[in-house]
């Protein structure tokens, strides 16, 4: 006896689908060009397979049983999803890569890279390509892709080593205040702040997502430090004044104007980091079709400044 996976096969499903339209054995077979007793024979290996009934036989016309009518309506997606993979297999050898995965740093702006990715998928014909995004922080960013798990890293802020292949371009600069809540201590005292007056409050730190890297910034020495895994909860953190440090002025900007944050001047130089995106690492390949059209996008100014300053919170 033929196993289920053997006879449930895209050419049965269709012929079971066109007998229970046809509501009848012999139309079916005409329209198939078969005998009917080729058909029936074919629809009973089918049945024996899955030890069910597929149509009542009862009645002149083949109506599908309870157990029938399920497989057709799980057949007609197989069906879809059949035509699907041939589609996309065709358009995949058309130059498109199957998948595209972007490393993006979390000071990058999320609404913008889902508009870029609506306007990606709004191609006409839409792309076969899938996409899948990744959240990286510091060195992490970069390291999602010189690993081979990312096809391109977008908000870079470390230096790009020399590695076969890799190539980048900036976004721009990412200026950075040092900001506390209204309640916070350091929200009373004369400014600027001294590091010595830092170093006495908790630092609320997001740790670098490489496992290779270890970038830190802003920690000073024996300072008690707070760490999260995102700048989203650094800024939660900050919020409720468990402690302070650094956040990308346009993140906290709307946080400031509703007076939820207080920026604070410090006696320490101004923090801005220089912002790359970066692609290629490894073996040199040739840029496919969803990479090279990425890339056309982010270099419009208009992109990069959205990226670095369209943030939503409320």
């Amino acid at each position: 006896m033929q196993n289920s996976r053997n006879v449930l096969t895209p050419e049965n499903l269709a012929m079971l689908q066109l007998i229970a339209d046809t509501g009848s054995f012999a139309a079916a077979a005409r329209e198939l060009h078969l005998v009917p007793s080729a058909l029936t024979y074919r629809v009973r290996q089918i049945e024996d397979a899955l030890d069910v009934l597929l149509f009542d036989r009862s009645a002149r016309q083949a109506h599908p049983t309870e157990a029938g009518a399920e497989l057709l309506r799980e057949g007609s997606r197989l069906l879809e999803d059949v035509d699907a993979i041939a589609n996309h297999v065709r358009r995949v050898a058309t130059g498109w890569e199957p998948q595209l995965t972007i490393s993006v740093d979390q000071v990058m702006s999320t609404p913008t890279m889902l508009e870029l990715a609506e306007a990606f998928f709004a191609l006409k014909p839409m792309p076969p390509t899938r996409l899948k995004f990744t959240d990286g922080i510091l060195g992490g960013t970069l390291e999602c892709l010189t690993s081979g798990r990312a096809d391109l890293a977008i908000g870079v802020a470390v230096d790009t080593p020399s590695i076969a292949g890799l190539q980048s371009a900036d976004i721009g600069m990412l200026d950075f205040v040092f900001v506390v809540a209204p309640h916070h201590p350091l929200a009373r005292l004369a400014e600027p702040l001294s590091d010595s007056e830092l170093r006495q409050h908790r630092l609320i730190a997001v740790a670098d997502s490489g496992n290779r890297s270890n970038v830190t910034i802003g920690i000073l020495p024996g300072q008690d430090v707070m760490t999260v895994d995102s700048m989203s909860a650094k800024i939660q953190a900050q919020l409720r004044g468990i402690g302070a440090g650094f956040l990308p002025e346009p993140m906290v900007r709307s946080y400031l104007s509703a007076g939820l944050l207080v920026a604070r001047a410090v006696e320490r130089p101004p923090r801005t980091l220089r912002l790359s995106y970066v692609w290629g690492a490894g073996a040199q390949r040739s840029v496919g079709k969803a990479l090279a059209w990425w890339l056309e996008q982010l270099k419009s100014k208009t992109t990069q400044k959205s990226l670095l300053e369209n943030h939503h919170h409320f």
